[in-house]
């Protein structure tokens, strides 16, 4: 494929994951959704996982997974919710095997989405009684709304037939089971944390930031490429920011449809891209969405809370998880590496 060609795929799929968030947004709170990022963060996930419309069959069976994963969270949390050992237990065993599949290039979006819900359903069963029971409504509402934005956004902006063929087959490998098992840890901590605060806020954005940035960090990566995705996952906080005090000059749905527009075309466009940090970009349209969607939500005491103490909360996120993965990472490889040179020692 070339290079005029790559950018062409880049603009159109920009433009896909821009307008399906942006509507899909704007409809999102004018129904009253209780958390409005959860279908645009479906529908962008959908998008950037490929540059073809799902089939119908995978479509249906990522939402029908979506949704068992979320009504076994519900039960997990009603059932186990009151025994914070067992409970947590269980949580650290879904979160690995999502890690082992994410570190084996299996599932695509479906792995982050997985782990969303993983996240977002525990913190809402247990931080607020009242919002438990509609949990599996908001659920339905977000996974079925991304996968109609989606198709409505290819039929709209179609890809031509010819980009099937070159497309990028997903790439697979050996899971790497230590990594996962780290990560496992390092969000599990962060949920405990999250789950003993009374703060939905900062429960809903630190946890699932830190799962983001795990599937963004290279377990190779130079100093100056975690650097890079510090600097990119701050910028969607801080485009977050800006994009409130926009909304709160032009209160309204027009303006809330250009604002998010805008901003997913900047975001979203790079994140479009058949490179190597569009990973890291579709990561800070994620703090992007839960940031400004939390900003405009009817959640409890969502609005309140400053801007800057949201952008605290990612940046404590982002620090949390450099530190806690540099650390357990390099300690998981020495081991790793003491194993290996026994073995050949035997």
């Amino acid at each position: 494929m070339s290079v005029e060609d790559l950018i062409a795929e880049q603009k159109r799929k920009g433009l896909r994951v821009a307008l399906a968030v942006s509507v899909l947004f704007v409809i999102s709170v004018a129904s009253g959704a209780l958390v409005p990022f959860l279908g645009p963060l479906f529908a962008a996930q959908f998008l950037l996982s490929s540059s073809q419309p799902m089939p119908l069959g995978k479509t249906l069976g990522m939402v029908v997974v979506i949704l068992a994963v979320g009504v076994f969270m519900m039960v997990l949390t009603s059932w186990f919710g009151d025994r914070p050992a067992t409970f947590l237990l269980l949580l650290g065993l879904i979160y690995f095997s999502c890690f082992v599949a994410q570190t084996a290039g299996k599932g695509g979006a479906a792995v982050f989405l997985v782990l969303v819900v993983a996240v977002i359903v525990p913190l809402l069963g247990i931080l607020n009684k009242e919002l438990a029971a509609s949990t599996l409504s908001i659920l339905v509402g977000g996974v079925l709304g991304g996968a109609v934005m989606m198709w409505l956004a290819y039929v709209v902006i179609p890809e031509p037939p010819s980009i099937a063929e070159t497309a990028p087959q997903p790439t697979t490998a050996a899971p790497d089971y230590l990594r996962a098992l780290a990560n496992a840890v390092i969000l599990l901590s962060t949920v405990a944390i999250c789950l003993t605060s009374d703060n939905l806020t900062s429960a809903a954005v630190i946890p699932i930031t830190v799962a983001s940035l795990l599937g963004q960090l290279d377990v190779a990566a130079s100093g100056k490429a975690a650097f890079g995705i510090v600097i990119v996952n701050l910028f969607g906080g801080i485009v977050a920011s800006i994009a409130y005090g926009v909304l709160t000059i032009r209160p309204s749905l027009f303006w809330m449809f250009v604002i998010v527009l805008v901003a997913s075309l900047l975001l979203g466009g790079r994140a479009a891209a058949r490179s190597a940090d569009a990973k890291v970009h579709a990561g800070a349209l994620t703090t992007f969405l839960i940031l400004f969607g939390l900003g405009v939500s009817p959640l409890p005491g969502s609005a309140a809370e400053s801007f800057s103490t949201r952008i605290l909360f990612v940046a404590i996120a982002i620090g949390y998880a450099l530190l806690t993965t540099a650390l357990l990472w390099q300690q998981l490889r020495q081991v790793s590496g003491g194993l290996k040179s026994s073995n050949r020692e035997e």
